[in-house]
């Protein structure tokens, strides 16, 4: 169930971060307040999205990879390849960095049910809002350096569950002009070495101390994520061709509304489990 939530969540617009707090929270599941499988089940649904995601953007990876360790090697930016690599680069330090200074903070005092409601349907209103009054003048391959930068510092405020990581770059990409397929398309890009870098780090300890008994776990989620992940970047996009993101804003209004339900008759508690 998490591994499918994860696949679904961590590239549509809806925080994934959100609902994995979400989910075991409604669903009283206290088997994850076992550390071994939170840091087991952690490790398994990124490297999950991660595999899924490098699946899809096989060609592309490899591309800007090539186009970056090419313009290293020359010391200059000479092609659009090579700007949008490092566009990527550049983009991905702000959300590291805040992610480093700030992991600590985040486990502890932003994850409570009720402000991952709030902030679902706060940023899911200004994700469509600014979607519908945007122009849609710029492709991906007109991504600046300078863009890439601000892509990556509104990557970063998504550390906070509920804002959606996927969904703010989005939002922003919107609203410097891209059109919608290559503002996803980017922020996909964008997440990857976030996601691969968090699987890495947390992944040090479960390396060095195994599974603690929780490998099918491990199994089930990688696999679930994974099929999910890359199922949904390829009918997001596909969807985005032709539509606006109302579903989206839509859907987590209806979450927000549903948590805020829940709290407000005592079914369970505003702070978590």
């Amino acid at each position: 169930m998490l591994g499918l939530t994860q696949g679904i969540t961590e590239f549509a617009p809806v925080s994934s971060s959100g609902h994995l707090i979400i989910v075991p929270w409604l669903f009283g599941w206290h088997i994850l307040d076992d550390p071994n499988l939170n840091k087991t089940f952690d490790v398994a649904l990124h490297v999950g999205t991660l595999v899924g995601a490098l699946v899809y953007f096989r060609r592309d990876v490899w591309r800007y990879l090539r186009a970056w360790i090419g313009s290293v090697r020359a010391r200059r930016i000479e092609t659009t390849d090579q700007r949008l690599a490092w566009a990527l680069v550049l983009g991905t330090i702000p959300g590291a960095a805040a992610g480093a200074l700030f992991e600590d903070v985040i486990q502890d005092k932003l994850g409570q049910p009720w402000l991952i409601a709030l902030m679902l349907a706060g940023f899911g209103v200004v994700l469509y809002v600014v979607d519908r009054r945007a122009e849609s003048n710029l492709h991906i391959d007109d991504v600046s350096l300078g863009r890439g930068v601000t892509l990556g510092v509104a990557q970063a405020i998504a550390l906070q569950p509920g804002v959606s990581r996927s969904g703010i770059t989005m939002t922003v990409a919107r609203w410097m002009g891209l059109d919608r397929t290559s503002a996803a398309r980017f922020s996909f890009l964008l997440a990857l070495p976030i996601i691969a870098g968090a699987g890495a780090f947390k992944g040090l300890d479960l390396a060095r101390e195994g599974f603690g008994g929780y490998a099918p776990e491990f199994l089930w989620g990688f696999i679930s994520s994974a099929v999910s992940g890359f199922l949904v970047i390829w009918g997001l996009l596909t969807y985005l061709r032709r539509h606006d993101y109302r579903f989206f804003m839509i859907y987590r209004l209806g979450v927000a509304a549903l948590v805020l339900v829940v709290i407000a008759t005592g079914v369970r508690p505003a702070s978590g489990l």
